[in-house]
């Protein structure tokens, strides 16, 4: 028996073919889509029907030396949050605005001043109103282009939008819709009041919340014939590629948390009853099995790794060699590393900064070090967080190109205090997604079957990666963890003051 899993990201779109009577991938392929150019800064868009013709070319590539009629089921991952608009025929409206858009500050401040205050919207969602979030991309759209809000029918996130495509069904799971902040991640239902903040209109725009175990339904009879696959083939829930990629690591259990070091840094765990942050930094998600999954993001990780060694034209080889050849602490040389501003902690205005050059220091091995310190860090912020909040976290295991490099591996065992470990199979979403269509088919004749037993023996570590924290670099990195957390909430305030003399 064969099952499709599906990752459609923000740059492309992965597919890889799963057999479950040998637990393992079997076949795989990729196709890239784009981001539209030329928007005014902060806004990030993208045409929907790109995944969709990005999903096909995938698809068709995996299936391609494989037997099309074994296949049994698809799972499809998406990038989170995003908008996409439909109107009453069924067509997109306009291009959905992305995870990544930071257009939408004004309507996040409207949202939480319509409630009161932003510990009211905690209290009421488990979240913060951020841009990044789906409803203040809604509250956009009614400010800025009224015509289009007019036409709006129905609301679907990316991997719904894809769902719909494949199935002709209406259809969004707790985990994807616990990043809208539109949903009581504690209740699992709509919120009244964020929907009536935004517009009372926009409750019949968005569909009924169903279980992550439920199917969204079977392949359109044009799809079967398009992939050449059965009719039967059976489409699952679906998720975010976070809770996707929890499946497709392991990450279904306490006591294991994922980190992905990639362009931009999560690190969330599994837990069974939910877990809201006071203030905010963890984000309040469910999970894509039934259970839970607080999450951090961080916007800054291997977009600073690959600036600097692109600045000293290093390999990636030359990278971990620099990082090497470096004592822990880089000489004193610390980097806060918010080159694209940053999420997690909140300081959307900041910047990069380094302290302690000197005539040792400012040389290219010691800034790689020092950023790669830094990216680290900062990541461990969401970690330590998660401990205070009572989640366990006894291992990390760690996706993301940054998770490649052994020498920072060992810095992230180190900061973490933790065990790390690699995966075997890089694309963790996409097989999150193909497990869930497994565990989704399965129950269909066995409602109480686990996903713990359908992810057992299909997700392999990499034991060769696995790093265990040195006590001696653990006592170390905590002195140094506070003295940049001391730093950055010192420089915090002085960030918008320093925006002006930017051009």
């Amino acid at each position: 028996m064969l099952y499709l899993g599906i990752d459609s990201g923000t740059q492309s779109v992965k597919a890889v073919v799963y057999d479950a009577e040998v637990k393992r991938v079997v076949a795989d392929g990729r196709s890239p889509h784009s981001l539209i150019d030329g928007l005014p800064s902060g806004h990030m868009e993208q045409d929907p029907q790109q995944w969709v013709d990005a999903m096909d070319r995938a698809i068709q590539d995996a299936l391609s030396n494989v037997d099309r009629s074994a296949i049994k089921g698809i799972g499809i991952s998406g990038q989170q949050h995003g908008f996409v608009p439909l109107d009453e025929s069924d067509q997109v409206i306009r291009p959905a605005k992305l995870w990544c858009d930071t257009s939408t500050m004004n309507e996040c401040e409207i949202i939480t001043q319509a409630i009161e205050d932003e510990s009211s919207v905690i209290s009421l969602i488990g979240n913060r109103m951020l841009p990044g979030f789906t409803a203040p991309k809604v509250l956009w759209m009614k400010r800025n282009e009224p015509e289009n809000f007019r036409r709006l029918r129905k609301i679907m996130l990316p991997h719904d939008f894809l769902n719909f495509y494949l199935t002709g069904e209406w259809f969004m799971e707790f985990g994807d819709a616990s990043g809208t902040a539109l949903m009581d991640t504690r209740s699992r239902t709509w919120s009244d009041e964020v929907i009536n903040a935004i517009d009372e209109q926009i409750r019949d725009c968005l569909p009924e919340l169903s279980s992550s175990g439920d199917a969204c339904g079977h392949v359109r009879k044009e799809i079967a014939e398009k992939y050449g696959i059965p009719a039967s083939t059976l489409v699952s829930a679906g998720g975010g590629d976070n809770m996707m990629g929890a499946i497709g690591t392991g990450n279904v259990s306490k006591g294991i948390a994922t980190a992905s070091f990639g362009t931009s840094g999560t690190i969330y765990a599994y837990n069974e009853e939910p877990v809201v942050d006071p203030r905010g930094e963890i984000a309040a998600f469910c999970d894509s099995t039934g259970g839970y999954l607080p999450l951090m993001c961080t916007m800054n990780v291997t977009t600073v790794s690959e600036s600097f060694r692109k600045l000293f034209e290093k390999d990636h080889g030359e990278l971990a060699l620099a990082i090497e050849r470096v004592p822990q602490g880089s000489g004193g040389l610390m980097m806060l590393p918010y080159l694209e501003g940053e999420r997690t902690p909140s300081i959307p205005s900041g910047s990069g900064l380094l302290i302690g050059l000197n005539s040792k220091t400012l040389q290219a091995d010691y800034m790689i070090r020092a950023a790669v310190e830094g990216v680290t860090m900062g990541m461990n912020f969401g970690l330590r967080r998660l401990r205070e909040l009572g989640v366990s976290t006894d291992e990390v295991r760690l996706t993301g190109g940054g998770a490649r490099n052994a020498a920072w591996r060992r810095i992230i065992a180190d900061v973490f205090g933790t065990p790390v470990v690699c995966m075997q199979e890089d694309e963790g979403a996409a097989l999150g997604a193909a497990l869930q269509a497994v565990w989704c088919a399965s129950r269909q004749s066995d409602s109480e079957i686990s996903i713990s037993s359908v992810v057992e023996g299909a997700v392999e570590l990499d034991e060769s990666s696995r790093v265990e924290p040195d006590p001696s670099g653990v006592e170390f990195y905590k002195e140094l963890q506070a003295f940049h957390s001391s730093l950055s909430k010192t420089i915090e305030p002085h960030f918008d003051a320093h925006s002006r003399f930017k051009s």
